[in-house]
C-alpha cells in the first residue's frame, strides 16, 4: 500500500525555521519524484518544491527560492523540506505527493501527482 505521512509542522515566529518530513512506504523512492504543496485557507493548492528520487534534481516555486531546501534520504525513504526565514504568508497546510519520474514533475501541478499525504499545519505568527 502506497502511503505518505507528513510531520514536523507547528507554530513558529516570523523569521524562524521548521523542517518538514515526508515518510513514504509501499514504493521505492528512487523510482519517483516527490513534491511539497501547500494550501492556505480560501486559496488553491500550490506547488512549493520537488525532488527526483533518482537524480536528486530539484525545483522550487519563486516564492520560496533561497529560503526553502528540499532533500531526500533514500535509505530512510524520507523527503525533507527545510524552511528558513519563514513569513506569515507561508502559513498553510503542507502536503507531500508523489509522481512517476516519466512525468513532467517540475511543473508542480496537482494534476501531475497521484498519491498524497494527509498534510501538516504550518503557522507563522508572532
Amino acid at each position: 500500500q502506497v502511503q505518505l505521512v507528513e510531520s514536523g509542522g507547528g507554530l513558529v515566529q516570523p523569521g524562524g525555521s521548521l523542517r518538514l518530513s515526508c515518510a513514504v512506504s509501499g514504493f521505492t523512492l528512487e523510482n519517483y519524484a516527490i513534491a511539497w504543496f501547500r494550501q492556505a485557507p480560501g486559496k488553491e493548492r500550490e506547488g512549493v518544491s520537488c525532488i527526483s528520487g533518482s537524480s536528486g534534481d530539484t525545483c522550487y516555486a519563486d516564492s520560496v527560492k533561497g529560503r526553502f531546501t528540499i532533500s531526500r534520504d533514500n535509505g530512510k525513504n524520507t523527503v525533507y523540506l527545510q524552511m528558513n526565514s519563514l513569513k506569515p504568508e507561508d502559513t498553510a497546510v503542507y502536503y507531500c505527493a508523489t509522481a512517476p519520474l516519466d512525468r513532467d514533475y517540475h511543473r508542480l501541478s496537482v494534476l501531475i501527482y497521484d498519491v498524497w499525504g494527509q498534510g501538516t499545519q504550518v503557522t507563522v505568527s508572532s
